[in-house]
Order: structure tokens, then C-alpha cells, then sequence
């Protein structure tokens, strides 16, 4: 099993809104990195943190598994779609995307500020300077780390 953070704009599509849905397509990932994460790595049964970024206190909010893996992102062919790309094509599909199914929606988000402050996740990808992915790999200790912080 591996793990991974998942950013959304809460005003878009929130952990609640997977909450109420349960599980979901996560559309639009429009970046190559992030899509070969997507779909050389992510995998059946993999947990996700899901992070509400773009707003007033982005914050890891939740987890969510993987339901689905990395399939045809149909967004990238309608063109009233935000997640349009003119230059995709059924036959040669650039963009992917999973299905995600809700798991937990955190009592108290693990705060942005509050993971940069924390030694142990100096090496964590978020808190990278500059890192803008909106998929990212979550080492095991990591994850193990961050859930832990839940509950103190």
C-alpha cells in the first residue's frame, strides 16, 4: 500500500462534498508529474490525505482510498469544461484521473503552518518551498506521523 496528499480548493470540491457523494472522481489534474503519480503509482486500496488549499487556512482535512485507479479523465474532451485541453484526443487521452471513496473527515485539520513547524516533517513535500503538485507520494512514516497527530 502506498500513500498520498490530494489538493482541492475546498469552494470547488471539499472533503465534505466527497463526504456526501462518498466516493468521486477526482478530475482535472492538469499537471504531467501529477498525472504520471496518478498513473504509474497510485493503486487500488491506497490512502489519500485530502488537503483544502487555495483558502483561508489550507490544511490536510481527511482521508480517502482509492476505489478506482487511472482511468480516461473525460474533462479534457468536453468543452464547456474548465478541465478542457484542445490539444487531447481519444485516440492519444494526455489527462487521467482516479476514483476516490471518503474515509474520514479529520474533527481538527492538520494546518499547513502547523506541518512546516513540525521537525519531523521537514523533509515532507508539502511543506517544500515552491511545491505546487496537486498529487504527491507520502512516505509511510509520514503518514503514520500525520494520522498520529490527530489524536493528540
Amino acid at each position: 500500500m502506498a500513500y498520498w496528499l490530494f489538493k482541492t480548493e475546498p469552494d470547488v470540491f471539499s472533503i465534505t462534498d466527497l463526504a456526501e457523494k462518498n466516493t468521486a472522481d477526482w478530475e482535472g489534474v492538469r499537471n504531467y508529474q501529477a498525472r504520471n503519480f496518478l498513473r504509474d503509482g497510485v493503486a487500488l486500496g491506497d490512502l489519500v490525505f485530502i488537503y483544502h488549499s487555495s483558502c483561508k487556512q489550507p490544511a490536510i482535512v481527511g482521508i480517502a482510498a482509492i476505489s478506482k485507479t487511472a482511468h480516461i479523465d473525460p474533462s479534457q474532451f468536453d468543452p464547456s469544461s474548465e478541465y478542457f485541453d484542445k490539444k487531447s484526443s481519444s485516440d492519444s487521452p494526455r489527462w487521467l484521473q482516479v476514483s476516490v471513496e471518503f474515509v474520514e473527515q479529520f474533527k481538527q485539520p492538520i494546518t499547513l503552518s502547523k506541518l512546516k513547524a513540525d521537525l519531523n516533517l521537514t523533509d515532507f513535500i508539502l511543506t517544500q518551498k515552491g511545491c505546487r503538485l496537486s498529487v504527491m507520494p507520502v512516505t509511510p512514516e509520514q503518514w503514520h506521523y500525520i494520522t498520529n497527530m490527530c489524536q493528540t
